[in-house]
């Protein structure tokens, strides 16, 4: 029998749920787990689903208020985090740090050049290559948008005990270990959150 989960609307049976989308147990086995125990870890799924949405909605929000694609944001933070350090960031640390070709990176590095994001300047001690940094104005901007979305994050993440954050951080592992290569729509379901019903 279906509990108390719910989709997170609150609007019908969560299809997060095996037993709504696997009730013959063909790809989630759920034996000794009696109702309330799989209302829990239903819980836990579609939290992590939601998270995913928040995530999701958060990055193209700071994407819109900067007004730049996600991989130029990614740019951004990367040589912001170098310049904080007192390193010297350059197209091909960019690049290594992407992963994309000399050539994107150098259409990218045009791009937010031309929008007053970055100046390219001498490197000081390699003539070979440039140094790359953020213009003050863009790190103002990116400080009050990814900058103060990630402390509010930090701060969740430091108001559980030592012991819950171990806890957190090996389910979060155990999670990532979960991915397997090649896995299709047709086994990951349309938005990677459970399996599609059986046929």
């Amino acid at each position: 029998m279906i509990r108390a989960s719910r989709s997170g609307d609150g609007s019908g049976p969560s299809m997060l749920d095996p037993r709504v989308m696997d009730p013959d147990q063909e790809i989630v086995q759920r034996a000794g787990l009696d109702d309330r125990e799989l209302d829990e870890v239903v819980r836990v799924l579609e939290g992590l689903h939601r998270w995913r949405e928040t995530e999701r909605r958060m990055s193209e929000a700071s994407s819109r208020y900067m007004k730049l694609g996600e991989t130029d944001m990614r740019a951004l933070r990367f040589v912001i985090a170098t310049q904080n350090h007192g390193l010297i960031a350059t197209p091909g640390a960019v690049a290594a740090h992407l992963g994309i070709s000399s050539a994107s990176t150098t259409k990218m590095l045009d791009r937010l050049a031309a929008g007053g994001h970055i100046r390219r300047l001498a490197h000081p001690t390699d003539r070979r290559s440039l140094a790359i940094e953020v213009t003050e104005e863009t790190r103002r901007t990116a400080r009050e948008s990814v900058g103060k979305a990630h402390a509010r994050r930090f701060d969740v993440v430091a108001r559980l005990s030592s012991r819950e954050r171990v806890l957190v951080a090996r389910f979060l592992e155990d999670l990532s270990d979960t991915e397997l290569a090649g896995v299709g729509l047709s086994e990951a379901g349309p938005d990677g959150a459970g399996p599609l019903p059986a046929p």
